[in-house]
């Protein structure tokens, strides 16, 4: 009874952040000249999406999303982390991101634990959802890359037509394709 209401007070949470998350304007990847000049970078990194989830993993925290981004110009590999597993609430859990450049033959990302009101209302809602499913984002991934050519470059998971389902971005010939992979 009390992981039931655990549950439905989580679901009640992101219901909340999604509607505060909504209000904020929508920048990145939806900016079609940032996005191409994310693409170009892409072929710097001498290392995927895939590699930095599972390197996010390998400390016992559970990668719940994943992405390449710009950072002042120069290409950055980000990992969002549930740092206490998917089975910890996102109040009693460790929401952090590890962030570094993917350049390099290493991959050493810096740690931030979150505690700004954006970082914590994204990251709880994606730990919540990504509690709902089965699949982890590797296997998200994996899927993903089975159905579409390119680079995974983006992988969230979102709410789509009431359902909780991943968003994974790939660049294929310098066009985005959206995929919607279930969790």
């Amino acid at each position: 009874m009390k992981s039931r209401a655990m549950l439905q007070l989580s679901i009640s949470f992101v219901v909340l952040l999604f509607g505060l998350i909504g209000l904020a304007p929508i920048t990145g990847a939806e900016d079609s000249k940032d996005t191409q000049a994310l693409l170009e970078a892409l072929g710097k990194s001498k290392l995927t999406v895939l590699d930095g989830v599972r390197q996010a993993a390998k400390g016992g925290a559970v990668p719940i999303s994943a992405k390449f981004e710009l950072e002042d110009g120069k290409l950055s590999l980000s990992v969002y982390t549930a740092g206490k597993g998917l089975s910890v609430p996102p109040e009693q859990n460790v929401l952090q991101e590890l962030s570094g450049s993917p350049e390099g033959e290493k991959w050493t990302p810096n740690v931030e634990v979150f505690k700004d009101v954006a970082h914590v209302a994204r990251s709880s809602a994606q730990l919540t959802l990504m509690a709902l499913g089965n699949s982890s984002l590797a296997d998200i991934i994996a899927r993903a890359q089975k159905v579409q050519s390119g680079t995974v470059f983006s992988v969230t998971p979102v709410i789509r037509n009431h359902t909780a389902v991943t968003e994974v971005l790939m660049s294929d010939h310098g066009k985005v394709q959206k995929v919607l992979q279930p969790l």
